[in-house]
């Protein structure tokens, strides 16, 4: 399976606007005011690609 570092895709989320808004156990939040991103911090081996991609389409994020 493919990952994603979770560090990665809080820098692509931050490259686009997005802010830290919450933390309610492994599940960060981010928002850019309109679109919200929940992003998993549960491994350490990282986002499986199909969660990154949900994640995106999530904030509206082409890719």
């Amino acid at each position: 399976m493919s990952y994603k570092k979770v560090k990665d895709v809080v820098n692509e989320l931050e490259a686009h606007g997005f802010w830290f808004v919450r933390q309610k156990g492994s599940h960060m939040v981010y928002t850019d005011g309109n679109k919200v991103a929940v992003i998993p911090n549960h491994t350490n081996k990282g986002i499986e690609k199909g969660t990154y991609y949900n994640i995106l389409r999530q904030a509206g994020i082409n890719k």
